[in-house]
Formats: structure tokens, sequence, C-alpha cells
């Protein structure tokens, strides 16, 4: 039986994906399914590039605004909704299109995950409040004593993946890199097209990320961070309130630094993102097709005529 067909439009922030989605959208039938961690939360719209209330209506996209920015919200939990949303849309004769750059979740909803246990919310609140008290720093050292392999591969600085890599080693006695190794490959039930959206000159997208943090003070994203850290339970420990530009608004807002300062970080932050990403694509492998910006459309159209 041939299995159905699905696109990934993978690519760095600020490269254009989601324009490129909707345009498609217009004269083909496919669906919109957002592949963002930060998309995924209400109440962080201006941040996060989420298309604008036309844009929905011309082209809905799954997947954005369905947690609280309270909340966690895993890989493991993407790949589960996603492959719904996917098989709801085969289900209509119509071809998912998942959109976004939160290559992890490309990676887990492609290849699977381990099995790993569900978040325990006592252990992290433990971890969450040891690292308030001594640092992260501290989690690190803590972590290469139970799991060096994993903690070699953790910047001190990365609280979210610390957190988790020590959860869990404290839960189920089995470090994290343990888990990983045991992994089985899932193969996604899907004849999958790789692209990622890839301008051609660095320089250019640099420039766009700054225009593009420019408009979004403009438009309003100190005003939305002031809204969000009004809440009591929105600390900066949260996935949500990390996300590059709402940190940097943030600690602005705690008089950390003046505006141009925020300014510069949040564009800085961006910029690593960005870099990331390039990162991470390149570890995909040679099934993905390379884009650029000028001819992105075209080469997405002939794909889907041939379906």
């Amino acid at each position: 039986m041939t299995q159905p067909h699905a696109i990934f439009l993978m690519g760095p922030t600020a490269s254009g994906k989601t324009d490129l989605a909707v345009q498609l959208a217009q004269d083909y039938p496919i669906d919109i399914v957002s592949v963002d961690s930060s998309m995924v939360y209400r109440g962080l719209d201006i941040g996060t590039a989420k298309p604008s209330a036309a844009e929905l209506a011309l082209a809905p996209h799954r997947l954005i605004d369905i947690r609280d920015p309270a909340q966690a919200y895993s890989a493991a939990e993407f790949r589960e909704d996603a492959l719904k949303e996917m098989a709801e849309i085969t289900a209509r004769g119509r071809i998912p299109l998942l959109v976004g750059g939160t290559m992890l979740y490309f990676k887990v909803l492609r290849d699977g995950l381990a099995d790993l246990p569900q978040a325990n919310e006592q252990v992290r609140s433990q971890i969450i409040l040891q690292a308030q008290n001594e640092g992260w720093a501290a989690i690190h050292q803590q972590l290469a004593q139970v799991d060096p392999v994993t903690a070699t591969r953790l910047k001190p600085t990365d609280s979210q993946r610390l957190q988790r890599a020590l959860e869990v080693f404290l839960v189920t006695g089995i470090p994290l890199s343990v888990w990983h190794q045991q992994q089985q490959k899932q193969n996604l039930p899907y004849q999958i097209h790789q692209f990622a959206l890839l301008p051609q000159d660095r320089s250019v997208l640099h420039e766009r990320i700054e225009q593009r943090f420019n408009l979004m003070l403009q438009q309003g994203l100190i005003e939305e961070v002031t809204a969000l850290k009004q809440r009591p339970e929105l600390n900066l420990d949260l996935p949500s309130m990390r996300s590059v530009g709402y940190r940097q608004v943030w600690e602005y807002l705690n008089n950390d630094y003046d505006y141009d300062g925020m300014r510069f970080k949040g564009v800085v932050a961006t910029r690593q993102l960005a870099k990331r990403q390039y990162t991470w694509l390149r570890s995909f492998g040679t099934d993905v097709h390379q884009l650029d910006t000028q001819d992105a459309l075209i080469v997405l159209q002939n794909c889907l005529k041939k379906f």
C-alpha cells in the first residue's frame, strides 16, 4: 500500500517559511501543521511571529495556541499531537505541510524518540528550587557525576535540558544518555519530502532578523511581555518565557539593562538561534532539499504537482 505524502518545510527563523506556506495553501490541497515550540503557547504572539489573523483565515495552522505559558510541552507530546493532526489531514484526502524552525520536533517526528518517563512535577520543582539557590552550574556538576555523557554535551547555561536530564536520572536511576542509546527508530508512516529554506547570503538573514525584532518592538512586544510578567505563576525558568525575545524583554523589565541593551541582546539571541538551526539542518542528512528564497515557491509547486 502506498504511503501518503507529507512535506517538511524547515529553515532558520526569519527565512520566510510562513509566507511561503500560506502562498502554497491558496492553490494546493495542503493543511499546515506548525512545528514551533514557542507558537504552541497562547499569549506569545508578537515575539514568536505567530501568523496574523488574516493569514490564519487564509491558511489555518494546527498546533498553535494549544498550551498555556505556565505549562511545559515536550517533544514527545508534539510527536503524538502532530501524528494525530497528520492522520486527520490525510483522511480528508489532503497533504500535511509541516512548517517551522524547531528542528528537534522535526527530528523526533521523523525518527521517533526514546520512551522516556513522563515529567515529574515534584522532582522538577525541586531541581528548579535548587538551581535558584545554587545556580545552574551546580546542577550541571551534579549531572556530570551521574551522567557525564549528557553533561559533556550540555552547557551549564542550558537550564531546560539540564533540568530534564537530571530529572530523568532522579526518577528512573538511568542516565538520559542510556535512554537515548536504547532508542528504537520509529518509522513515520508517510512519504516524507524534506525541504529547507536557506537564504544563501547569511548576512541577508542577519539583516532580516534585526529588522523583524525592531518591528516586533514597534508592534508591542514589550507590552505583551509586561502582561505575561504580571501573572505570578510565570517566571524565567519556564520554557515559554525562555523563548528568544521574551527572555531579553523580561530582563529589560527587571532593569537588568537599558532599552538599547535589550534590543541588541534580542537580535544577537535570534541570530544565535538561526545558527543553531543551520547546525541542526546539516545533521538531517542528504535527503533534505535546500531551497533558496528566490525559487522556493516554484520548486515546491512542482513537487506538489507530482502527487
